[in-house]
């Protein structure tokens, strides 16, 4: 028997990651692009359809929104997905706290995963953060390095931010009380207690992180390397499919790929 496809509409469809999910989603048969959504009124189709602005008509026909675009835009898009019963899948970046406690009130109503990357390498890079950190204990100091394209303007980067969660978990911490400084475009930063940021913005790289954790005598390196902006998209794509058959909750990759 043939499965059903799954009804999707990608929110931010001439940004970068959104011109990538519509690219995936084109290419794979499990998906039917069916609503395409932007911040401002186009008069030009993409694949068949008129980008329309954040509103019931773009969601209607879907089963899952795929959101890749800045918070005011996820909370308007959680907005009408609560009211029609969508599934949701968030790639944004950079919510505030305020703003994370909304999106676990409204995932009580209906299924969201959110993720700060959609990479199966960076999730599972941040498990084995959260490993080496609880193993190597308060004798070693840390600190997390990224690099992405000259566009990308929240920094740090919200895998960044993610991997600092994983040496704060490890420790039994709150991440909010483990960030220490953030830095910008720095060939050098130091090594603390809290968890230091250093982040470079240039040319077009996809994006490299690493993190290091030094005792002063020896230093740990798990790092990860993304060339292919593709990986996210198709990634994104493996988590709508997983989160077709979940009920209301909010779901992370960690769920996804089953880590303990």
């Amino acid at each position: 028997m043939k499965s059903k496809k799954i009804n999707l509409t990608i929110t931010g469809c001439l940004g970068r990651m959104g011109q990538q999910l519509i690219e995936s989603a084109s290419k794979n048969k499990r998906f039917k692009i069916k609503g395409l959504t932007e911040s401002k009124i186009q008069k030009k189709k993409i694949k068949g359809i008129l980008p329309e602005l954040n509103n019931a008509k773009a969601f209607r026909d879907s089963d899952i929104i795929i959101d890749f675009t800045i918070p005011k835009c996820t909370l308007e898009v959680l907005k009408i997905a609560t009211k029609y019963k969508k599934r949701v899948i968030i790639g944004t970046t950079g919510f505030s706290k305020k703003e994370e406690v909304l999106i676990k009130k409204i995932s009580k109503k209906i299924p969201i995963l959110k993720a700060g990357n959609m990479s199966l390498g960076i999730n599972l890079l941040m498990y084995l953060t959260e490993i080496a950190s609880k193993s190597l204990g308060d004798n070693f100091l840390s600190k997390v390095f990224e690099i992405h394209h000259k566009l990308k303007k929240d920094f740090p980067s919200g895998t960044a931010l993610m991997l600092g969660q994983g040496i704060a978990k490890g420790k039994n911490k709150d991440l909010y009380k483990m960030i220490g400084k953030k830095y910008l475009n720095k060939k050098n930063f130091p090594y603390g207690k809290k968890v230091n940021f250093n982040s470079i913005r240039k040319g077009n790289i996809v994006g490299e992180h690493e993190v290091l954790f030094s005792s002063g005598k020896e230093i740990i390196r798990l790092n990860h390397e993304a060339f292919d902006r593709a990986l996210y998209s198709e990634g994104a794509l493996v988590a709508a499919n997983w989160l077709m058959k979940k009920k209301a909750g909010l779901y992370s990759m960690r769920d996804l790929m089953n880590f303990k």
